[in-house]
């Protein structure tokens, strides 16, 4: 095995620990949140959900843009 397929396979590995990663918090963000409205009560829904909501949904943006190179990563 050259240095280079060794390198190689450690990139890999770490490359699919980062993506288990990844797709353990987007589940977890589905599941845990999503599917329950935030946890917050419909009866009780405050700006201060808006807020929250409003800058969860800005850094998801910025990391959709980064990943389909749209916006400020549009080539």
């Amino acid at each position: 095995m050259t240095a280079m397929t060794r390198n190689n396979d450690k990139a890999l590995a770490a490359f699919m620990a980062r993506k288990a990663e990844i797709d353990t918090m987007l589940a977890r963000l589905q599941q845990a949140l999503s599917d329950e409205h935030f946890e917050a009560n419909p009866d009780e829904i405050h700006w201060g959900h808006v807020g929250d909501l409003a800058d969860m949904a800005k850094n998801l943006h910025e990391i959709t843009d980064r990943a389909f190179g749209e916006g400020e990563y549009t080539e």
